[in-house]
Protein backbone atom coordinates (compact mmCIF):
# COMPACT_ATOMS: atom_id res chain seq x y z
CA UNK A 1 0.00 0.00 0.00
CA UNK A 2 2.85 2.33 0.83
CA UNK A 3 4.51 1.57 -2.45
CA UNK A 4 1.32 2.39 -4.41
CA UNK A 5 1.05 5.82 -2.78
CA UNK A 6 4.67 6.59 -3.60
CA UNK A 7 4.17 5.50 -7.23
CA UNK A 8 0.99 7.55 -7.57
CA UNK A 9 2.69 10.61 -6.07
CA UNK A 10 5.68 10.28 -8.40
CA UNK A 11 3.33 9.78 -11.36
CA UNK A 12 1.33 12.92 -10.48
CA UNK A 13 4.50 15.00 -10.06
CA UNK A 14 5.92 13.86 -13.39
CA UNK A 15 2.59 14.41 -15.14
CA UNK A 16 2.37 17.91 -13.67
CA UNK A 17 5.88 18.75 -14.83
CA UNK A 18 5.22 17.39 -18.31
CA UNK A 19 1.99 19.40 -18.55
CA UNK A 20 3.91 22.61 -17.82
CA UNK A 21 6.58 21.92 -20.39
CA UNK A 22 6.82 24.40 -23.27
CA UNK A 23 6.98 21.53 -25.74
CA UNK A 24 3.42 20.48 -24.97
CA UNK A 25 1.80 23.93 -25.33
CA UNK A 26 -0.01 24.48 -28.60
CA UNK A 27 1.55 27.19 -30.77
CA UNK A 28 -1.84 28.50 -31.83
CA UNK A 29 -4.35 27.47 -34.40
CA UNK A 30 -3.54 28.17 -38.04
CA UNK A 31 -6.70 30.26 -38.37
CA UNK A 32 -5.60 32.80 -35.75
CA UNK A 33 -2.05 33.12 -37.06
CA UNK A 34 -3.29 33.65 -40.64
CA UNK A 35 -5.65 36.41 -39.53
CA UNK A 36 -2.92 38.32 -37.74
CA UNK A 37 -2.08 41.52 -39.64
CA UNK A 38 1.38 41.72 -41.11
CA UNK A 39 3.17 44.89 -40.04
CA UNK A 40 4.36 46.94 -42.99
CA UNK A 41 7.99 48.00 -42.90
CA UNK A 42 8.48 51.77 -42.90
CA UNK A 43 9.82 53.09 -46.15
CA UNK A 44 13.07 54.99 -45.78
CA UNK A 45 13.28 58.15 -47.78
CA UNK A 46 16.61 58.57 -49.53
CA UNK A 47 18.77 61.28 -48.05
CA UNK A 48 19.35 64.05 -50.53
CA UNK A 49 22.83 65.44 -50.15
CA UNK A 50 23.31 68.95 -51.36
CA UNK A 51 26.53 69.88 -53.10
CA UNK A 52 29.06 71.69 -50.94
CA UNK A 53 29.89 75.07 -52.48
CA UNK A 54 33.56 75.98 -52.77
CA UNK A 55 32.97 79.71 -52.33
CA UNK A 56 30.31 81.57 -50.34
CA UNK A 57 29.64 85.21 -49.55
CA UNK A 58 28.92 86.00 -45.91
CA UNK A 59 28.51 89.23 -44.01
CA UNK A 60 31.48 89.69 -41.68
CA UNK A 61 29.08 90.36 -38.79
CA UNK A 62 27.79 86.77 -39.13
CA UNK A 63 31.28 85.29 -39.28
CA UNK A 64 33.39 84.44 -36.25
CA UNK A 65 36.94 85.41 -35.54
CA UNK A 66 39.69 82.94 -34.72
CA UNK A 67 42.35 83.53 -32.10
CA UNK A 68 44.84 84.73 -34.70
CA UNK A 69 42.36 87.28 -36.10
CA UNK A 70 41.14 85.51 -39.24
CA UNK A 71 37.43 85.37 -40.09
CA UNK A 72 35.74 82.00 -40.59
CA UNK A 73 32.19 80.75 -41.07
CA UNK A 74 30.81 77.25 -40.36
CA UNK A 75 28.13 75.99 -42.72
CA UNK A 76 26.65 72.48 -42.41
CA UNK A 77 29.78 71.03 -40.84
CA UNK A 78 32.21 72.68 -43.25
CA UNK A 79 34.51 75.56 -42.35
CA UNK A 80 35.03 78.47 -44.71
CA UNK A 81 37.88 80.98 -44.31
CA UNK A 82 37.79 84.59 -45.49
CA UNK A 83 40.03 85.66 -48.35
CA UNK A 84 41.31 89.17 -47.55
CA UNK A 85 41.75 90.07 -51.22
CA UNK A 86 38.17 89.59 -52.43
CA UNK A 87 36.24 89.24 -49.13
CA UNK A 88 34.68 85.90 -50.07
CA UNK A 89 34.79 82.78 -47.90
CA UNK A 90 36.47 79.70 -49.32
CA UNK A 91 36.10 76.09 -48.24
CA UNK A 92 39.09 75.06 -46.13
CA UNK A 93 42.01 73.53 -47.97
CA UNK A 94 45.54 72.89 -46.70
CA UNK A 95 47.01 75.22 -49.35
CA UNK A 96 45.50 78.14 -47.43
CA UNK A 97 48.35 78.00 -44.92
CA UNK A 98 50.89 79.20 -47.51
CA UNK A 99 48.60 81.70 -49.26
CA UNK A 100 49.09 85.28 -47.93
CA UNK A 101 45.47 86.17 -48.85
CA UNK A 102 44.21 83.98 -46.00
CA UNK A 103 46.60 85.31 -43.33
CA UNK A 104 45.31 87.51 -40.52
CA UNK A 105 45.09 91.19 -41.47
CA UNK A 106 48.18 93.02 -40.29
CA UNK A 107 49.93 89.69 -39.63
Amino acid sequence: MNRNIVLITVYLILTGLAACSKKTHPSGSPATSAEAPVAAKPVKKPVIKTAVPKVITVNDAAAKRSLDGRYYYDLEGHRYWRNNRDGKYYLFHKSMFDNPDFKAPGG
